[in-house]
């Protein structure tokens, strides 16, 4: 099993982060690369996810294209959310994203990822050889992504957030 752990930190709102680390479409922003898109079998295809929302993802990684199926599983709001692969190649996924406001005003964002590919010899040897490299670089262009689209100065972030979410935050 692979266990990997990343932290960024955020110059934006807690709450900011925390929703954008929920959205469908910052999601899909991160992963671009891989084509993935939402598949509207059941469950979320946009927004915010929820908690015991599912969502569907279908993307191409290392040359095959995959389904995924994902479910928030916990969820704090602004603090923690867990999410957890219900389907998909993986023998098990599932990962907490941690949320707490410095004392500089900025956001740190946590992530505790474990994996375990399928098929227990040849997981195993997938895992070492290069599934944890490439999990990882996945995590950080997500997190890279999250954070650009946080601290944008044009307030792009916006896009991504329903409208009650804009009135929150001009509240505090």
């Amino acid at each position: 099993m692979i266990h990997l752990h990343e932290i960024t930190i955020i110059q934006a709102p807690i709450h900011r982060c925390f929703d954008l680390a929920r959205s469908v479409e910052v999601h899909l922003l991160a992963n671009i690369h891989s084509g993935e898109q939402t598949v509207a079998t059941s469950g979320v295809t946009s927004g915010l996810v929820a908690l015991n929302q599912h969502v569907t993802w279908r993307a191409r990684h290392f040359g095959l294209w995959q389904n995924l199926t994902s479910q928030t599983t916990a969820l704090t709001a602004p603090t923690y959310v867990q999410v957890t692969m219900t389907r998909g190649i993986f023998h098990s996924m599932q990962a907490d994203h941690h949320f707490r406001t410095l004392p500089s005003g900025a956001t740190e964002m946590r992530d505790d990822f474990r994996i375990a590919a399928p098929l227990p010899i040849l997981g195993l040897l997938a895992e070492r050889l290069f599934l944890s490299r490439y999990m990882l670089a996945l995590l950080r262009e997500r997190n890279q992504v999250i954070k650009q689209v946080a601290e944008s100065d044009s307030e792009d972030w916006r896009n991504y957030l329903p409208q009650p979410h804009q009135q929150y935050e001009a509240a505090q």
